[in-house]
C-alpha cells in the first residue's frame, strides 16, 4: 500500500533527473493569450443565450459572475502550484507530489479525459458551424462527410471535424512558439469580432429587455451559473506549459488569473449586450449573438461573427491537444505510460510522436462518435482536478522543500477549502449517467496502472 502512494521529491522534478526538457520560450503575454484561447469558444456564442432563455434571464450576468468567482478560487491555487513547481503535468504533477503515485494517476486520468473529449466535441461544433458558413457562400459539403457514424441519419464520418484535429496536431508538432503565434493571431480575430458585436449591439439595447431582471429567482441564477461554469474551463491548461514558461514564479500566475479576468468581462459584456437586444425568451437558439444581430438588420455582422465563432474554436482545440500532449509526456517522462511518450523532436523541441497519437485518437472520437452524451465528461475530469489541486495547496505550504518568493493564495487556508467545497457542489450537480461513465473510464485506468505504471515508474 505504501507503495501507491509513493510521492515525487521537490528537487527531482525542479533538477529534472531525468534529463528530458522543453525549452523556455513563453512570456506572461503569451499565456494569457493561451488561456483566452483555451477558455473563448463555444461558451460565449452559445451558452449566454440557452441559459438566459431557460435559467436565469437577464440575471444571468450574476450567473457569469458567480461561476467566475469559483473559477477564481481554482485559478488562485494553481497559480501558487504552478510558480512554486513550474514543471509540465499541471495537476496531475502537482498531486504526485502532495498525495502520491496512484492519486496523481488518477488526476492526470481524468484530465487525459478533458482533455481528449473537449478537443473532440469542439471539433464537432466546429465542423457545424463551419458547414453553415459554407452553405452561406452556397458550397455544400455531402451530408454524409459531416456527421457522425449513424446510416440511419444518413451520416458516416465527420470529416471536417477529423481535417481541423489533424492539421492542429500538425501544427503543435512544430513548436510551441510557433503554435503560440497563430493561437495569437486567432485570439486577435475572435476578441476582435466579440468586442464588434458589443460595440455595434450596444446601440440596439432596450432596457425593457431586462425587465423582469431575475424572472427564474436566485435559483435559476444559481442553476445557471452550474452551467455556465463551464464557459470557463480551460484555464487549467495554462499550467501545463509551466516548464516552457520564462520566469514562471512572475508569468503563470499573471497568464492564469489575467487570462480569467479578460474572459469574465468579455462573457459578462455580451450577456448584457445579448438580453438587451432581444427579450430572454426569444434567445433559445443555436446562435444567439449571430441571431439578435440578424433581428437589428445588421446581416454582415453576422456573418463575421460567424467566422468568429469558426476561428475561436479552433483555438480551443489547439490549447487542449497542447495541454493533453504535455500530460502524457509527463505522466511517460515518470514510467507510467512508455517512455515513446516522451520523445522530444530535437528539430522543434516537442514531443512530436505523443502529439500524433493523441491527436488520432481525437480525431478518430470527432469524426466517428456522437459526443453529446459524453460532454459532461469534460466537465467531471475538470472538477476533480480542481478539487485536488485547492486541498492541495494546504499540505504545499507545509512542504519545506518549496522553493519562496512564488504567488501565494490570499486568506490561506480559507480560499482553498471555500474553492473545494464549492468544485464539490457543482459536480453533484452533475447526473447518475456522468458518474457512470466516469466509473468505467477509471476502472480502465486503474487496470492500466497495475498492469503497466506500478511496474514501470521511475519511483520503483
Amino acid at each position: 500500500m505504501s507503495n501507491l502512494f509513493r510521492k515525487k521529491h521537490i528537487h527531482e522534478l525542479l533538477n529534472n533527473t531525468s534529463g528530458v526538457q522543453l525549452k523556455k520560450t513563453l512570456g506572461a503575454f503569451d499565456l494569457i493569450l493561451l488561456g483566452v484561447g483555451a477558455i473563448v469558444g463555444t461558451g460565449i456564442f452559445i451558452l449566454p443565450g440557452t441559459v438566459a432563455a431557460s435559467h436565469s434571464g437577464p440575471a444571468i450576468v450574476f450567473s457569469f459572475l458567480i461561476a467566475a468567482l469559483v473559477c477564481a478560487l481554482a485559478a488562485m491555487c494553481y497559480s501558487e502550484f504552478s510558480s512554486s513547481i513550474p514543471v509540465t503535468g499541471s495537476a496531475y504533477t502537482y498531486g504526485y507530489i502532495v498525495y502520491g503515485e496512484l492519486v496523481a494517476w488518477f488526476v492526470g486520468w481524468a484530465l487525459v479525459l478533458e482533455y481528449g473529449l473537449a478537443a473532440a466535441s469542439v471539433a464537432t461544433g466546429w465542423s457545424a458551424y463551419l458547414v453553415s458558413l459554407l452553405e452561406g457562400l452556397n458550397i455544400t459539403i455531402p451530408a454524409a462527410l459531416s456527421g457522425p457514424f449513424n446510416p440511419g441519419g444518413g451520416t458516416y464520418v465527420n470529416l471536417p471535424a477529423i481535417i481541423i484535429v489533424l492539421m492542429i496536431s500538425f501544427l503543435l508538432t512544430l513548436g510551441i512558439q510557433e503554435s503560440a503565434k497563430i493561437n495569437k493571431i486567432m485570439v486577435f480575430v475572435k476578441v476582435g469580432v466579440i468586442l464588434l458585436f458589443i460595440f455595434v449591439g450596444v446601440f440596439y439595447v432596450k432596457p425593457e429587455n431586462w425587465q423582469p431582471f431575475m424572472p427564474f429567482g436566485f435559483e435559476g441564477v444559481l442553476a445557471g451559473s452550474a452551467l455556465v461554469f463551464f464557459a470557463y474551463l480551460g484555464f487549467d491548461a495554462v499550467s501545463s506549459a509551466a516548464e516552457e514558461v520564462k520566469n514562471p514564479q512572475r508569468n503563470l500566475p499573471i497568464g492564469i488569473i489575467g487570462s480569467l479576468l479578460v474572459c469574465s468581462v468579455l462573457y459578462i459584456s455580451v450577456s448584457l449586450v445579448l438580453t438587451g437586444i432581444a427579450p430572454y425568451t426569444d434567445l433559445n437558439v443555436s446562435n444567439p449573438v449571430s441571431y439578435v444581430i440578424q433581428l437589428v438588420g445588421q446581416d454582415w455582422i453576422a456573418g463575421v461573427i460567424s467566422l468568429g465563432a469558426v476561428t475561436g474554436m479552433m483555438t480551443v482545440i489547439l490549447v487542449m491537444i497542447y495541454g493533453g500532449s504535455r500530460l502524457l509526456f509527463a505522466l511517460s517522462r515518470d514510467g507510467l505510460l512508455p517512455k515513446i511518450m516522451y520523445k522530444v523532436n530535437p528539430k522543434h523541441n516537442t514531443p512530436v510522436i505523443n502529439t500524433w497519437i493523441f491527436g488520432i485518437i481525437i480525431a478518430f472520437c470527432a469524426g466517428v462518435i456522437p459526443l453529446a452524451r459524453l460532454a459532461e465528461l469534460v466537465n467531471m475530469g475538470t472538477l476533480i482536478a480542481f478539487m485536488i489541486v485547492s486541498l492541495g495547496v494546504i499540505f504545499l505550504r507545509k512542504n519545506k522543500d518549496i522553493p519562496t518568493g512564488g504567488y501565494k493564495v490570499p486568506l490561506f487556508p480559507v480560499l482553498p477549502i471555500v474553492s473545494f467545497l464549492a468544485c464539490l457542489y457543482l459536480i453533484v450537480q452533475l447526473s447518475v449517467h456522468t458518474w457512470i461513465a466516469c466509473g468505467v473510464w477509471f476502472i480502465i485506468g486503474l487496470v492500466v496502472y497495475f498492469v503497466y505504471g506500478r511496474k514501470n515508474s521511475n519511483l520503483n
